[in-house]
């Protein structure tokens, strides 16, 4: 099992890196699919993950002088997403407070999940005829922002594909600008919401080998897929996101029925 959530880990890491997902979208639905943690640990998991990944890729763009973060916009919007994803995993645990099996609030979390990547899906592929805006304004970010925290934090999958469409549509960001910006937002949210999560993680249930080796593997997924990014264009990235957002939807189609029928 651990070599399993070890493969799953960098490679979604990879694809976060190089797409600007972060990662949690793929490890949190795939993880889920296991059916061998309760929604609340995988999703701890999956953060720690992506925080990791997010981080390194980060930092090293920084270091390196090859980042394309936009700070008048990615920041007011990292500092909305973080309070959001509080809020956002207040909101999971009265979700999954509703119900008497946990398995359920998972299937509440698939369901939307799948609605939100569908909708996401359908975006990429028609973005070239859509008329996008230019939001300017820390208070409009701060907003935007919160609702992308709120959205991701409670989905466990660090914003993703989300934070994505949100930057071409709002503040019309080419591909790998919009990765970029997109990382920092995550890394930002996934670091208040994880942090504020330890305090409720049951770690006994939590072998620290299975954390400490997804966090090591999201950092090693993170070096892989910043080199990748930089060797293909625009084009390949995009064609790489629809073609993973299809196979998220009907993941997240499964692990509705199994919570719904199991």
């Amino acid at each position: 099992m651990y070599v399993l959530f070890f493969l799953i880990s960098f490679g979604a890491s990879i694809i976060g890196a190089i797409c600007g997902i972060g990662g949690g979208v793929i490890i949190k639905p795939v993880l889920d699919a296991s059916g061998t943690l309760l929604p609340g640990t995988i999703n701890f998991l999956s953060g720690c993950t992506v925080l990791a990944m997010t981080c390194y890729s980060v930092l090293r763009n920084r270091l390196s002088g090859a980042t394309s973060i936009d700070g008048k916009t990615a920041l007011p919007l990292a500092v909305g997403a973080a309070v959001g994803g509080l809020a956002g995993k207040q909101l999971f645990d009265v979700v999954e407070g509703l119900f008497p099996d946990p398995a359920l609030a998972g299937a509440v979390q698939a369901i939307a999940l799948g609605i939100i990547t569908l909708g996401t899906l359908a975006y990429n592929l028609n973005k070239d005829r859509i008329k996008t805006l230019q939001i300017a304004g820390a208070a409009a970010c701060v907003v935007i922002g919160f609702a992308l925290g709120v959205m991701s934090s409670f989905l466990g999958i660090g914003g993703g594909p989300i934070n994505l469409v949100v930057l071409y549509f709002f503040f019309s960001m080419g591909t790998k600008q919009a990765a970029q910006n997109s990382l920092f937002i995550i890394l930002c949210s996934q670091a208040t919401s994880t942090i504020t999560s330890l305090p409720t993680v049951d770690f006994s249930v939590i072998d620290m080998t299975l954390i400490i080796g997804m966090i090591f593997c999201g950092i090693m997924g993170g070096v892989c897929g910043r080199i990748i990014n930089k060797r293909i264009d625009e084009k390949h990235v995009d064609k790489l996101f629809s073609g993973l957002m299809v196979v998220i939807v009907l993941v997240c189609i499964y692990n509705a029925a199994k919570h719904l029928i199991g």
